[in-house]
């Protein structure tokens, strides 16, 4: 439950974390306060407005008195619902000037109904989206209400502070200084919009990462330690006997394969990954002792737990550091590249079956 709020405004750096709830519209009424502090949050999915019948129907009137009549019964109800809200925020505020009330409607308040909202000095919000009424109550706590027949204080929720924020011809809701909120809001700041897409690009992939790692319960040490840990153990003599045949140059292939990860990691911060030597042989290329990951090797031979450091360029503890690699992503890579790799070397023993038979054989008429 954590809302992405986006607002072109300001710099990146400006982005932030709300422990309550940000709503992208403000109070339809001028005179309105701009700021409430110690709230009650009254939600409602009512409408505060003259509906039409469902059906076409029709009244004629011959004087300004019945005219007056049917304006006053299309009131009624409206005002009826009104009476019974402004009772209840006297019920819990009484003339305390401290206290405020504060209505987020799911449907539409009228002129008329904002008027009498107003002179009661009550903050209404009128056609709030479905998916922040849900997170308003996980926010604020209370209970949505369907009706304002059986309204009372315990149906109501909190909020230290809630105000409005106008931005050009804009205007957003702050909801805050919440007491226990179950759901969150991320507000996206940026100068342009390439920022911001770039931002919001970059905190979805975090929120996907942890919640990847709740749902695994597991965490692998990152910065290139597990790459340099499995390729060291398929190097190893003991696993080496266990492998026969051509398979070998397979291990040792995928084992130097692992080793790009760390290899990338250290061009990435600009150190030093020059190949100190290289082995090209007929069935494959080996490429090893590179400087920034022999010194992992090194340190990982020792019998420690070992990635790369990217400030130094020395090894380090990513477990002390703190840097941790998703398990599902390294279960996934591992499964998926020997896969993709099958899957290339099918590809070209196809392209050159293809070419042998365009070469055509021997005898006559092959040509053609």
């Amino acid at each position: 439950m954590i809302e992405i709020m986006k607002m072109q405004h300001r710099t990146a750096s400006e982005t932030q974390l709300i422990r309550g709830l940000a709503l992208d519209h403000g109070a339809r009424h001028p005179d309105m306060p701009k700021r409430v502090e110690n709230a009650f949050i009254l939600s409602l999915n009512v409408s505060l407005e003259y509906e039409k019948s469902e059906i076409n129907s029709g009244f004629y009137y011959s004087s300004a008195d019945q005219r007056d009549k049917l304006v006053e019964s299309e009131r009624r109800f409206v005002d009826e619902k009104l009476r019974k809200i402004v009772e209840l925020k006297k019920e819990v505020c009484g003339n305390d000037p401290k206290k405020g009330f504060v209505i987020i409607n799911q449907k539409g308040i009228d002129p008329l109904s904002l008027d009498v909202l107003v002179k009661n000095g009550i903050f209404a919000l009128r056609r709030a989206k479905r998916r922040n009424m849900e997170r308003l109550q996980l926010i604020c706590g209370g209970t949505a209400q369907n009706s304002v027949d059986d309204l009372t204080p315990d149906i109501l929720g909190w909020a230290g502070l809630v105000y409005e924020h106008q931005l050009g011809e804009e205007k957003y809701t702050f909801i805050e200084d919440v007491k226990e909120p179950k759901s969150v809001t991320i507000l996206i700041k940026g100068p342009n919009q390439h920022t911001i897409t770039q931002i919001s690009d970059a905190v979805r992939d975090g929120l996907r990462s942890v919640y990847n790692m709740i749902v695994d319960k597991s965490v692998v040490p990152g910065a290139g330690a597990f790459q340099v840990a499995c390729a060291t153990h398929l190097n190893s003599e003991t696993f080496r006997k266990t492998v026969k045949g051509k398979a070998k140059w397979g291990v040792q292939a995928f084992a130097d394969a692992l080793l790009i990860i760390p290899k990338t990691l250290a061009a990435n911060a600009g150190h030093d990954i020059q190949d100190a030597r290289k082995h090209f042989r007929s069935y494959q290329i080996h490429t090893a002792d590179i400087p920034v990951v022999a010194t992992l090797q090194d340190e990982h031979n020792e019998g420690n737990i070992v990635g790369l450091d990217l400030k130094t360029g020395d090894p380090m503890d990513p477990v002390l550091e703190g840097v941790y690699d998703s398990f599902r992503v390294l279960r996934n890579a591992i499964a998926s590249s020997s896969g993709i790799a099958s899957n290339l070397l099918l590809c070209d023993e196809m392209l050159k079956a293809r070419q042998m038979g365009r070469q055509g054989g021997p005898g006559p008429g092959m040509d053609e």
